[in-house]
């Protein structure tokens, strides 16, 4: 949306302090965690903030839609505020886990690149042309990629090191190649908000039995 001329905007950080915007802060926030413990090795601990920086991600839209008198331009920096704190945490968060699994070894900064340019190209396309319609995207949506990734995160204490590694990268290889796809993936909105809420907290327990397993 572009401003209108002749009308001074709100400051920056009048428009950060909306409740919905301030919600996405803290999904920013919580990606930043996940992607700290992605960098020293700590991967349930990882786990936990990028589960919780889907949850915070879904419920800033929660939000934003039963708030009544928010202007057109508080929607605006919203929507774009949103898009740039998915590509930190549904990008960048991925892109470095799989270098840290793969031990920022030079050759996974291809990998890396992939779901990087998969994740602006989806969020480029998605801000200009949107949804097919209300319930219907184009491509697999980004938040998808750390679901199921934290998932897969439940097994590596199951698997050889190696073995890990390949079917991590294989996976994101996938979901990059499905984030830009010519498909159609619907929305889960509604009360798949309380489905996503149950599993970040049973993710979250089973990770902390985890990191208090490797302190004992």
């Amino acid at each position: 949306m572009a401003h209108r001329p002749g009308k001074e905007p709100n400051s920056m950080l009048w428009f950060a302090k909306d409740p919905p915007n301030l919600i996405s802060l803290v999904g920013l926030g919580s990606a930043l965690v996940g992607i700290y413990y992605a960098i020293l090795g700590v991967f349930p601990a990882a786990m936990i903030g990028l589960i919780w920086a889907v949850v915070f991600d879904w419920l800033d839209g929660r939000v934003a839609r039963t708030m009544k008198g928010r202007t057109e331009e508080q929607s605006a920096y919203g929507a774009q505020l949103d898009s740039l704190i998915d590509v930190i945490s549904f990008g960048v968060a991925p892109a470095v886990l799989l270098l840290s699994v793969g031990g920022f070894g030079f050759g996974y900064l291809f990998g890396g690149f992939v779901i990087l340019a998969a994740a602006v190209i989806r969020l480029a396309y998605f801000n200009t042309f949107g949804m097919v319609d209300s319930s219907t995207y184009r491509g697999l949506a980004l938040d998808n990629n750390v679901i199921i990734l934290v998932a897969l995160f439940a097994f590596q204490p199951l698997l050889d090191p190696s073995v890990f590694l390949i079917v991590l990268f294989i996976l994101l290889m996938l979901l990059a190649t499905l984030n830009v796809a010519p498909i159609r993936t619907p929305k889960f909105g509604g009360n798949w908000y309380y489905a996503i809420l149950a599993y970040a907290i049973a993710m979250s327990a089973l990770y902390v039995w985890q990191l208090l397993s490797l302190t004992l």
